[in-house]
């Protein structure tokens, strides 16, 4: 039944006006980034570590939390309007499952963005004149950040089902990449969950999650998160909903 579920919201989102936040937002964190590097290439001296600083300072803090957003939002969105929770729910379906279906859908939308998002930065690389890009380290970048970037999805899933708004959920998203910048400059980055897709795609500061304890502790703290709110998403999808 999960696996109809998933395929339900696929459809859903076929068609969709969410690829194009999917296609055309990173471009412009990717224009931005490469740019501020181009022009300070004088104290920019790391090439593929700079060129990658440079990105994920306007990616993390600002569009891609922003993005999700959007993601869960209108996952969420789909089933507020016409009292569709009732159509859902008399399924021959759990409701967990379908909780679980749309967590899972907006974790596949992660998972494609952040894949763009290494395409994004490796062609910019190649533009701004650099070679050989490490992609072991781009890997080991993109697939921490999309752990962490699964915490901001868990939170956001359960934050859209529950608020009718589409508008609303987008902007507490974005407040919370925000605010991920300040708790990772007090070095708070690690248990602040808004914080942890940018702790660890090592956004703009490559040394602050050795600092918060190295990437076992930053895999169970994310790990805990998923599981919380995964939990009390389950639990809250339980009572009725329209």
């Amino acid at each position: 039944m999960l696996i109809k579920l998933l395929t339900a919201e696929r459809m859903k989102l076929k068609r969709s006006p969410v690829w194009l936040a999917f296609l055309l937002m990173p471009i412009i964190p990717a224009a931005l980034g490469t740019a501020n590097y181009i022009y300070n290439q004088g104290i920019l001296t790391k090439e593929w570590l700079s060129l990658w600083t440079q990105h994920t300072l306007f990616t993390d803090y600002f569009f891609l939390p922003m993005m999700l957003g959007i993601y869960c939002a209108y996952i969420m969105r789909l089933e507020h309007i016409n009292n569709n929770w009732n159509k859902v729910f008399a399924m021959p379906a759990s409701r967990s499952a379908v909780f679980l279906a749309k967590l899972m859908t907006a974790a596949m939308m992660l998972l494609f963005s952040m894949i763009w998002i290494c395409a994004l930065f490796v062609i910019s690389g190649y533009m701004a004149g650099l070679t050989n890009p490490p992609w072991l380290t781009i890997a080991q970048w993109c697939a921490f950040g999309t752990l962490g970037g699964m915490v901001t999805v868990a939170i956001q899933i359960l934050i859209s089902m529950n608020i009718k708004s589409f508008a609303l959920p987008i902007g507490i998203s974005f407040a919370g990449g925000l605010s991920g910048l300040g708790f990772l400059a007090k070095n708070l980055g690690h248990i602040w969950p808004y914080s942890l897709m940018s702790l660890g795609m090592n956004a703009n500061a490559p040394q602050k999650i050795a600092e918060s304890g190295g990437y076992a502790r930053f895999c169970l703290v994310c790990a805990a998160y998923i599981a919380v709110f995964t939990i009390i998403g389950n639990a809250a999808v339980r009572r009725d909903i329209s």
